[in-house]
């Protein structure tokens, strides 16, 4: 009779423990996105030569601004599914020199007009005069 009690108690152990891998699809977890998440439309309207102050109103504030080098921001966001765990990564990386653009690179697509500044009289409209 002891050893059955034995028996059971290790069956019963066995079968609650097991339970708690057998029905793991069953626990709901959440998505969990980290960083700044930036869309394609801001990093349209990014030129060459903006001031840190465009760069912040447009993306909003760095994740990450290099300690050792001041002129660099980073734009990272992460993205992790709760059902199939699946990680989503996407980083922006922008360089300034003299408080202005000079390059921005990462796992977006600029603008054709990335290269044309905002003071360029491309961008001015006819009949407007700038100093």
């Amino acid at each position: 009779m002891k050893q059955f009690k034995h028996l059971l108690l290790a069956a019963v152990a066995a079968v609650t423990l097991s339970g708690c891998s057998v029905f793991d699809w069953m626990v709901y977890k959440i998505d969990i996105p980290q960083g700044n998440f930036i869309e394609d439309n801001q990093v349209e309207k990014l030129r060459i030569e903006m001031t840190r102050e465009q760069v912040e109103f447009i993306l909003g504030r760095p994740v990450l601004r290099d300690s050792f080098a001041d002129d660099t921001w980073y734009y990272v966001y992460q993205y992790k599914n709760g059902r199939t765990n699946e990680l989503t990564r996407k980083e922006l990386v922008v360089r300034f020199h003299d408080d202005k653009v000079t390059q921005i690179t990462g796992d977006y697509t600029l603008s054709e007009q990335f290269n044309t500044p905002l003071h360029d009289s491309a961008l001015t409209p006819p009949g407007v005069t700038t100093p």
